[in-house]
């Protein structure tokens, strides 16, 4: 069973230290403005959340590609070929996340990739909203997150 990403919005303080670690780990820069992880702060509820590639079962940006550079590797990792990219930005435009970026300073496009299976982020997660553990990314976790944000903002029907 692969290892999955799990976000608990419950438990996040805001610190930001992921995207810190996040950025760091990318560039060796502490520049949360380099981080593939965005830390959603919803003042009027008090809560946070970080927000990362959700390695979407149909990506909408491996869809997109019209080049080929990203693609799902053994893992199910949505990854790319950095060399065929042309930086067309397609990707990011499709993805429902927000997760694909550009860098002014690169001038390439980036997004998660777990670290390769050491994700940093959840590594120096002090709270533990973040954690990497054995399991699936089922649709039925996705939508008790959406359902607890759903309830906090009062959105029920």
């Amino acid at each position: 069973m692969n290892k999955q990403l799990v976000v608990k919005p419950e438990k996040c303080t805001g610190c930001r230290t992921c995207e810190v670690v996040c950025s760091f780990e990318k560039t060796g820069a502490f520049n949360p403005a380099h981080s593939a992880v965005t830390v959603i702060a919803y003042d009027e509820a008090a809560v946070s959340v970080p927000v990362m590639c959700q390695q979407c079962d149909e990506a909408p940006c491996v869809k997109i590609c019209p080049v080929g550079a990203l693609y799902r590797d053994d893992d199910s990792i949505v990854k790319w070929f950095e060399s065929r990219c042309i930086v067309c930005r397609l990707c990011a435009d499709a993805c429902p996340m927000g997760n694909m970026s550009y860098s002014p300073v690169t001038r390439k496009m980036s997004k998660c990739n777990r670290c390769d299976g050491d994700p940093k982020c959840a590594a120096f997660c002090p709270s533990g909203a973040l954690s990497f553990t054995a399991g699936d990314a089922s649709i039925g976790r996705k939508r008790t997150v959406a359902e607890t944000i759903k309830a906090v903002y009062g959105l029920e029907e």
